[in-house]
Order: structure tokens, then C-alpha cells, then sequence
């Protein structure tokens, strides 16, 4: 078994899931051939007592259907499968050699990156049953956030998911579906969360709550230009500026996914939003394979 696949286990499980393949290599003219694995029921066996030794592997997320192999050729080359799930918010961070701060890996783009400090204690304060962005906004009215916004997402969504069953929802019960809203335990009534706040809410109500608070979007068309278009959160033109960043990063994240979207979280989108201090994230619902 080679030593990264355990960097990667980690990585898919802390994003959103993969597929890792043994015993095949891709050549140079784009062909594949087997690497020359042998003795399958070997293999299986180091693999399920490494990932159930948690001085190796701190969670086992598998299960038998998860892993699959074939045997290829003459020589009976084996091809090992294996299915990797994302781990739940309360089991990350998902971490190998008995060490969290050193052994935890999340996924950009084909490798596989230890995690900062920072984002490791992220993973462990979003453990519990209640997240940061569910917190409830108790004084604040559903008419403050910005019913544009909320209209330019649903439009985006209702184009991206013709006749999903969040369509027939009005706007309060649509925001409470997504987790934008809440019913609050001290008056009974529906309320903003934080992540609906940060989501839909106007610029000057979001600061109010979140004095850090700072979205520069930059739209880079062309890499020769530094880019083609900036709004700031503080410009004033938040209104507009919230639809495009909802649009934008919703509409790519579907393509992406072919799935619906939910607000859970926070999360800065790199590629859409150059920096930010506190962004709303994204999460999609359902099955994802990372690439």
C-alpha cells in the first residue's frame, strides 16, 4: 500500500468524498496499464487493519461495499476501488499517525495539503450540535434582509432545479428550508440565522453583528488583467453586489455538482471571491465525487 493513500483518505473525508484507484498508472500518451498488485485477499486485509488501527487512522468511515477489485490480465494485476465518503461535521477532522495538527488533509485541486492549525480548530468548534451560522438573530425582523437577493437566488435556483419541491415554498418558508431562518425559542417568531444574515442581509445590518466584516469581489476574465470588475461590500451598491456573488458562486457550484444548495457555515470561495473576512458558505446536499 503506498504511504500517500493515507493523505488522501484524509483529504477526501475533511471535503466532499473521492475515489481512490490502486494498481493502475496513466502513461504519458494518456494510456492506462496495471501496476503489477498482487494477491487480492492480501491486500484487503492490510487495508481494513490499517484503517481500524487508530494509531494510523483516527475514524474508519468505510464499509465493505466501499471497496471494490478486479483482477486484470494473465497475471492477474489487481485493481483496488475505494469509495471514500466526506466524513460528517461532528467527525472532522479525519486524521492519520495518532497526530491532529500534523496529520490532517484537506483536497485542492489534485494534491493532497496538510491543514493549517487554523482550519484544524475550525473542524473541532464545528463539532458541536449548533454552529456559529445557526445562531438565531433574536432582534432582528425577517424585512431586514434584502428580498432582491433572496429573488435573484431562487430565480437562479428554480432555473438550475426546474420543479424542485422548494419552488411551491414562500419566501419564509424557503429561507427556513435552506437555513437562512429559524424560529426563535424566545418569542416564538421566525428570525434571521447569522448564515441568512450574511447571505441576504444589507450590508449596514451585517456589520452591525459582525463588525469584521468585508466582501471584495473581483471578477478576473483574463490573467493578463488583474481583473475585470471589483465591487466592495462598503461601496454602497451591496445590494447588486450580493445578487452577482449569489448568482456567480451558486450557479458554478451546481454546474459543479448537479445538486441543490443549502447555507451551512463559512467558507472563502477563491475563485469568485478574491477576500473576504467572513463569507456565507455553500453546501451541497447529496452524493458529490471529487475529481
Amino acid at each position: 500500500m503506498p504511504v500517500s493513500l493515507w493523505d488522501t483518505y484524509s483529504s477526501f473525508a475533511n471535503c466532499y468524498g473521492g475515489v481512490i484507484i490502486l494498481g493502475i498508472k496513466e502513461e504519458k500518451d494518456g494510456s492506462w496499464r496495471t501496476t503489477g498488485l498482487q494477491n487480492e485477499s492480501k491486500l484487503r486485509k492490510d487495508f481494513w487493519d490499517t484503517i481500524n488501527n487508530p494509531k494510523k487512522v483516527n475514524l474508519n468511515l468505510l464499509t465493505d461495499d466501499d471497496i471494490e477489485t478486479y483482477t486484470i490480465g494473465e497475471r492477474k494485476d489487481v485493481i483496488m476501488v475505494i469509495y471514500v465518503p466526506m466524513a460528517k461535521r461532528e467527525q472532522k477532522p479525519v486524521y492519520i499517525n495518532n497526530d491532529i495538527f500534523n496529520g490532517t488533509f484537506r483536497r485542492n485541486y489534485e494534491g493532497d495539503y496538510h491543514c493549517t492549525r487554523l482550519q484544524v480548530k475550525a473542524m473541532l468548534r464545528d463539532q458541536t450540535e449548533r454552529t456559529m451560522d445557526m445562531e438565531i438573530l433574536d432582534k432582528i425582523p425577517m424585512e431586514d434582509l434584502n428580498y432582491d437577493t433572496i429573488h435573484g437566488y431562487r430565480n437562479s435556483h428554480r432555473t438550475l432545479k426546474e420543479g424542485h419541491p422548494f419552488e411551491r415554498l414562500n419566501d419564509h418558508e424557503y429561507l427556513r428550508s435552506i437555513g437562512a431562518a429559524a424560529v426563535s425559542e424566545e418569542d416564538g417568531k421566525l428570525h434571521p440565522t447569522a448564515a441568512g444574515m450574511l447571505m441576504f442581509g444589507n450590508e449596514y445590518d451585517i456589520v452591525r453583528h459582525f463588525p469584521e466584516y468585508f466582501l471584495d469581489y473581483r471578477e478576473e476574465m483574463d490573467s493578463a488583467i488583474r481583473w475585470t470588475d471589483r465591487l466592495q461590500s462598503s461601496s454602497g451598491e451591496w445590494s447588486l453586489l450580493n445578487v452577482i456573488a449569489v448568482r456567480s458562486v451558486h450557479s458554478n457550484l451546481v454546474k459543479i455538482h448537479s445538486t441543490c444548495c443549502k447555507l451551512s457555515g463559512m467558507l472563502y470561495y477563491k475563485k469568485y471571491l478574491s477576500y473576504c473576512t467572513v463569507v456565507p458558505k455553500i453546501k451541497c446536499m447529496g452524493k458529490t465525487v471529487k475529481k
